[in-house]
């Protein structure tokens, strides 16, 4: 891969790349999310260890999508990294590489009608329980980024910034973001005039452009953006 635009400084490593118009942190891009918590569990005799992981959670349209993984355990599949960290051929690389493995994956999805009914904080951990009710195995054992799933009627960590040290959670996020990607994607054939194939259904400039010219559609959350605009419109 050619790396145009360098930026080296070598005391605090914030090396930076710059491609197709993003800047990332090549420490950050390079760091390869271990399997030293799933080794530990099962040396603890905890044998289904599985990582979850949720993307859609701050977009403003569309669904919200939970993902399941346990790894399999003789086999190292390389190149997994957190999601937000990868270019969109290279998860779907990496997603292939897991559905054909001999890893276990299950997606929880929550649809906008949903999550406006219930809200966010419950739909999220209700995407959590389907994720985890759609893998093929009962685990024994679950690594969650960020914060634990109330309720669980299982033994959970959480670890913070998960997708970016644990393994099993660094998939579930590209699981979790594949799919939800290839969900926005068939909505923006329907919703052609916000640009969800790009934006993905996340508050950038030109969604709330768009957002703008043509109001909110029914696949729009009831947040706080979306009802500051529906009143602007009325008004």
């Amino acid at each position: 891969m050619k790396l145009k635009n360098r930026k080296i400084r070598r005391k605090n490593r914030t090396t930076k790349i710059t491609k197709r118009g993003r800047k990332l942190k090549l420490s950050k891009r390079l760091r390869i999310p271990k399997n030293h918590n799933e080794e530990f569990l099962i040396g603890q005799g905890f044998g289904k260890v599985v990582g979850i992981d949720e993307v859609g959670r701050g977009a403003w349209a569309g669904p919200l999508v939970a993902g399941a993984v346990r790894l399999p355990l003789n086999k190292k599949l390389y190149k997994i990294r957190d999601s937000k960290l990868l270019f969109t051929s290279e998860r779907e690389k990496i997603a292939r590489k897991i559905a054909k493995s001999r890893a276990i994956f299950g997606l929880g999805i929550i649809e906008v009608e949903e999550i406006n009914r219930i809200g966010l904080a419950k739909a999220l951990n209700l995407a959590y329980r389907r994720a985890l009710a759609n893998l093929k195995i009962k685990p024994d054992f679950v690594l969650i980024d960020g914060a634990r799933v109330k309720n669980l009627d299982l033994p959970q960590k959480a670890i913070i910034k998960g997708d970016m040290y644990c393994a099993s959670i660094a998939a579930a996020s590209i699981m979790a973001k594949v799919a939800r990607d290839r969900l926005m994607r068939q909505l923006a054939r329907k919703y052609q005039q916000y640009g969800f194939e790009k934006n993905k259904g996340y508050g950038t400039k030109q969604h709330q452009r768009a957002l703008a010219k043509y109001g909110a559609c029914e696949i729009h959350r009831e947040y706080r953006p979306i009802k500051e605009l529906k009143l602007k419109t009325k008004k």
